[in-house]
């Protein structure tokens, strides 16, 4: 392995917007957050060295047999994640192994953009996802920061900029402009139009980064020029492996890209993300869950994340397999949406691998969400899934065994239907029981307003909602009347404001509606409202008897007395819908007779 000549920061780049420099199909893709970006600018602006790069030169006849990709110039979280194809001439280039990462930031902060979703903008939207880039603050340092920045860089908005026009303490300066500068008089001659011709800190900030762009041979790079692919994917591993921003599945994403014959794993592991992810209002299944489903559903033995498990043998079956995979779990994903779960109400995503695997063992296709007759089945399958997510920790540690053993009973029980008994035996016996205890109830009644897990137990104590609909979750009594300063206003002391507080969003104050009655609804007192829109004697006894209410408070003098008696009457409820007849004793008598050595093997995992 040699070592090549530094190389400036705009050469290096100038060789990557010509498809010198290409990414190997083993690397992962783009992950750095915007500050990770500033602190390389404020490392290379001050001077510090920012790492050692390696590369691996590939001849002509290495090309043909392996797929390569080119930088990402503008990337975008919402819709330009993916590093763009490359079709290469047939001639030598070099593909970067180590400093992937760095180089891409360098080539969107000096040439490209960055757009991430902004704080509260939905996430299939587009305009939440705003364009950014690169600016120089030319005025001045940075203020005091934990970061430990000393200049000031940002990612920026065209809305940003406009809106700072009249800063008289920041001037932002395009990054870009100092890269697209082909000698270092040019920065300065835009700061002399900009007004700024005799700030000595403008013209010395923008002097020295012209000088760690195009002048000062920072990189440095190490080069193999081994053609035998094998030596250079344990070489990338090795190197990838040994911290720990290098996720074990991108690793083994890395293995599969270089193994698998049918297809290229890259895309069709990325695009079968995207494709669970726009399920229904969106979900966030990450590479992680996907590779796991992939292992289980492919029939692995071993579904554990090491690379013994990503051997050949194991590749081709997953290779062969994939559609039929991904068929299953874009289902799982489907009767998620279906049961009303979402990005911001799934608790657990590796709830979809059973699931997928349930569906994939049966051959079942689309039709099993709607088909009349696999109404009873989905029901259970609802009932085991929505409890699942009730009770912490079900999928927390010990995932890998877990999911082994629901996979055992799945093949040797759910051939004709789900087999929700059996399953929630085998999960006992691990313990992660669904049994409802009276701590179980108490956390459940504890529960607040916004929580991931809220929603899952609302929908399955109340199974009339239709789920595929569009359903809020809605405080019974107005949260807006339940205001500290209005009940201030209303003579109450400061005790009972505390106490209305601590109630308002609570789990006995919500309840399920569809969307269009929830905004109706808006905060009109609850009984009023309820009259208006249940206007018949038995409109209104099934709207109380569904959601398990009882007379409606009219205004905050009756709120706590509804509050406690629908506490009370929920946890009836739940004691009722979510037991799942699998006792205590039975689990005991069970493990009694339990086999040590796979406990063994669970607690050596």
């Amino acid at each position: 392995m040699g070592h090549l000549p530094a190389k400036t920061i705009a050469a290096t780049l100038r060789d990557i917007q010509k498809s010198e420099f290409v990414l190997p199909a083993i690397q992962r893709e783009y992950v750095w957050k915007p500050s990770q970006v500033v602190r390389l600018f404020d490392s290379i602006l001050r001077g510090y060295p920012i790492g050692s790069f390696l590369a691996w030169r590939i001849d002509p006849e290495t090309i043909a047999k392996f797929k390569f990709y080119g930088f990402l110039k503008d990337y975008s979280q919402f819709d330009r994640r993916h590093n763009p194809d490359l079709d290469l001439p047939d001639r030598q280039v070099t593909a970067v192994l180590d400093g992937q990462q760095r180089l891409t930031s360098l080539n969107i902060g000096l040439r490209g953009s960055y757009a991430v979703r902004e704080r509260y903008a939905r996430h299939n939207t587009a305009h939440g996802y705003p364009t950014r880039r690169m600016y120089l603050n030319v005025l001045g340092e940075a203020a005091p920061n934990d970061a430990g920045l000393r200049y000031d860089f940002r990612l920026l908005t065209d809305e940003q900029i406009r809106d700072s026009a009249e800063d008289e303490a920041h001037h932002w300066f395009p990054v870009a402009k100092v890269f697209d500068a082909t000698t270092a008089m040019q920065p300065m001659m835009e700061l002399a139009q900009l007004g700024l011709g005799n700030n000595g800190f403008a013209i010395q900030v923008l002097g020295e980064l012209y000088d760690a762009v195009h002048a000062k041979e920072s990189l440095q790079m190490y080069e193999e020029t081994d053609q035998d692919v094998e030596r250079v994917l344990d070489i990338f591993i090795r190197v990838n492996s040994g911290g720990t921003t290098l996720s074990y599945s991108d690793l083994l994403l890395s293995i599969a890209t270089a193994q698998w014959k049918e297809r290229d794993a890259r895309d069709a592991i990325h695009g079968l993300v995207d494709a669970l992810n726009s399920t229904g209002t969106g979900f966030s299944f990450s590479q992680d869950v996907v590779l796991k489903a992939g292992l289980m559903l492919a029939g692995i033995n071993d579904i554990a994340f090491k690379v013994k498990n990503f051997n050949t043998d194991n590749m081709a079956v997953l290779d062969r397999e994939w559609d039929a995979i991904g068929n299953s779990l874009k289902l799982a994903a489907g009767l998620l949406s279906d049961f009303g779960l979402s990005d911001a109400t799934l608790s657990a995503k590796s709830v979809i691998i059973p699931v997928a695997y349930y569906l994939h063992s049966r051959g079942l296709n689309d039709g099993y969400r709607t088909a009349v007759a696999h109404a009873p089945d989905r029901a259970l399958l609802r009932s085991w899934l929505l409890r699942s997510l009730i009770v912490r920790g079900i999928w927390g540690s010990g995932l890998d065994t877990l999911l082994r053993d629901l996979r055992t009973v799945i093949d040797d029980h759910g051939q004709s239907g789900f087999p929700m008994t059996e399953l929630e035996r085998a999960m006992a016996l691990r313990g992660k029981s669904l049994a409802v205890t009276d701590e179980l109830v108490d956390d459940i009644l504890d529960l607040s307003y916004g929580g991931a897990r809220t929603f899952a137990v609302l929908a399955m104590l109340f199974d009339h909602v239709d789920t595929r609909n569009q359903f809020h979750v809605d405080h019974v009594f107005p949260k807006s009347q339940l205001d500290p300063k209005r009940l201030r206003e209303q003579g109450f002391s400061r005790e009972e404001v505390e106490a209305f507080g601590s109630r308002r969003d609570r789990f006995a104050n919500l309840q399920l509606l569809p969307g269009p009655e929830n905004i109706d609804k808006s905060a009109t007192a609850p009984d009023e409202w309820a009259a208006r829109t249940y206007p018949t004697s038995d409109a209104m006894n099934s709207y109380l008897t569904l959601n398990e209410l009882t007379e409606l408070p009219h205004d905050a003098a009756a709120f706590r007395e509804f509050f406690e008696a629908r506490r009370r009457a929920l946890g009836d409820r739940m004691r009722r819908k979510l037991s799942s007849g699998v006792t205590t004793q039975a689990v005991a008598e069970e493990a009694d007779e339990y086999d040590s050595t796979e406990l063994d093997a669970a607690l050596d995992e």
